[in-house]
């Protein structure tokens, strides 16, 4: 499973793969496997992407278009 919002957040902060998998302390390459869905996403990971990008780990997994933590923000 492809995360589009994965991707796109990281994108929208012109930030690189490389960029976040220092974030993570993981290679770029596990985390390209990460945003491709070759690998799947711990809840370690998505709590830490999540934090982050102070956004819900439900719009990391594209189960929702509001990114904001407190889904009656949107």
């Amino acid at each position: 499973m492809i995360f589009r919002n994965l991707r796109s957040i990281r994108e929208d902060r012109d930030l690189r793969q490389k960029d976040v998998a220092a974030i993570l302390n993981v290679s770029q390459n596990t985390y390209s496997q990460y945003e491709t869905g070759v690998i799947a996403l711990t809840a370690e990971v998505l709590i830490r992407l999540a934090d982050y990008y102070d956004v819900s780990v439900d719009y990391l997994l594209d189960r929702t278009a509001c990114p904001a933590v407190n889904r009656d923000a949107c």
